[in-house]
């Protein structure tokens, strides 16, 4: 949070006290920690401690609301205590268009072959030649894996570029698709087979665990572009590897199933395949509209007002 932020979370509340998440010894310094405070509210980072599992525990005893700065709970608030009417939100659409933003800079990427391209000339000093394979995005198809906010946003960012694009996420209602103008894919073998270009955006459940399997993978059409800025292990990320290594399709990620990627990841071997360490989230300039949301909702919940984002039983369980 900036500093006006945190002066706004001064003047909202009679009593503020700042942690750091990552200063307990054990998780039962933490619970002992709450039990001592007895907290109404609670403002959560990516490091906090996971609470305890039931909701009658002491250090819960005043708990009301907790106010979660960033993305999925799932490793931070245990599902009974939703169940037990404690109220979760988190940092909701806040910074969906940021990560729609590397979404389309990596689709780009790929296409221009510009990560290649930029490796060559810094190390060997390369220029074009007949092998130039770039692409451009314009009239493209273009295939997602999931149609939650960060979709929407890049559904917004593609629309100059005349894409034709469907999405495949049996949850979402037709009027949503309708809506945004997004043709719905009635299976997963659809939207792959149909689409040159996939951006694989679908929770990380255990129904979606390894979903994009080789047999998938194989239907995007020759020479497509695969970009995965959601969950690495919704993907079979062998199969991934050797249909990037055979030339099979182009491949750019952000996202792994293990994180850091692990210095012998048959990736790093590829390279004409994009990658990043997993900085399609907030950038540095863009992370003050998380703790702006934030304050936003505290001072709602200090005057009873309506919140935003709020995390119900459904949004958990579909939530990585």
């Amino acid at each position: 949070m900036l500093p006006a932020e945190r002066a706004a979370l001064a003047n909202l509340f009679t009593s503020v006290v700042r942690i750091n998440p990552v200063g307990f010894s054990d998780i039962g310094a933490w619970h002992r920690w709450l039990e001592q405070e007895k907290p109404e509210v609670l403002v959560t980072c990516w490091k906090t401690p996971t609470l305890p599992e039931d909701p009658k525990h002491p250090g819960l005893s005043e708990l009301k609301y907790l106010c979660h700065l960033t993305g999925t709970v799932r490793k931070l608030v245990p599902r009974a205590l939703i169940e037990s009417g404690l109220i979760v939100t988190n940092w909701g659409s806040s910074i969906s268009r940021v990560v729609a933003e590397c979404g389309l800079l990596l689709i780009l990427t790929e296409l221009r072959r510009s990560s290649l391209w930029s490796l060559r000339m810094h190390r060997d000093n390369a220029w074009k030649g007949k092998d130039l394979d770039t692409r451009s995005l314009f009239n493209q198809k273009v295939g997602l894996h999931g149609l939650g906010s960060i979709s929407r946003c890049l559904v917004d960012l593609l629309k100059p570029f005349d894409v034709s694009i469907s999405a495949y996420s049996p949850s979402v209602p037709n009027e949503t698709f309708e809506k945004l103008g997004v043709d719905r894919a009635d299976s997963l073998e659809d939207l792959f087979s149909q689409n040159y270009i996939i951006v694989e955006l679908a929770a990380l459940t255990p129904k979606n665990h390894q979903i994009v399997d080789e047999r998938l993978l194989k239907m995007i059409p020759e020479d497509g572009v695969f970009v995965n800025i959601g969950r690495g292990a919704v993907v079979d990320e062998s199969a991934l590897a050797r249909l990037a290594t055979a030339g099979r399709i182009r491949v750019a990620l952000d996202v792994y199933s293990k994180e850091p990627l692990p210095d012998d990841s048959p990736f790093r071997a590829i390279e004409h395949v994009t990658l990043l360490p997993h900085i399609s989230g907030p950038t540095v300039d863009q992370r003050c509209a998380a703790g702006a949301h934030g304050v936003e909702n505290l001072s709602r919940y200090v005057v009873q007002g309506e919140l935003s984002a709020i995390v119900d039983l459904w949004g958990y369980d579909h939530a990585t």
